[in-house]
């Protein structure tokens, strides 16, 4: 067998970035005494882990307060566009300081 000298067309699979990067916040000295939000998409064991996740803060950051996901719906399905949109402004009517987005598969 010999090797042939073939050409093939290659394309990157990503697509062109059409969103610019833009610097992250700053990140919380502490968490204590800071207000936390809990974002979820409904997938996968939330109702499970942030009850753990809560627990786990709450012992170690005194002063804490939680937010629940129910706050604000599913982050993915039929009403994320509406509840991504509105987030910001939800998030500030809150005053979250933080947020902990999960789960997914």
């Amino acid at each position: 067998m010999t090797a042939s000298s073939q050409n093939h067309a290659v394309y990157w699979p990503r697509g062109r970035k059409t969103v610019s990067m833009k610097p992250l916040s700053p990140r919380l000295k502490t968490l204590e005494g800071k207000k936390v939000a809990f974002l979820w998409d409904y997938l996968f064991r939330g109702e499970e882990i942030f009850p753990i996740i809560q627990s786990q803060l709450s012992a170690r950051y005194p002063g804490m307060t939680f937010i629940n996901y129910d706050e604000f719906g599913s982050t993915h399905g039929d009403d994320e566009h509406s509840i991504l949109e509105s987030l910001p402004r939800r998030l500030q009517e809150l005053k979250v300081d933080a947020v902990i987005s999960s789960m997914g598969c």
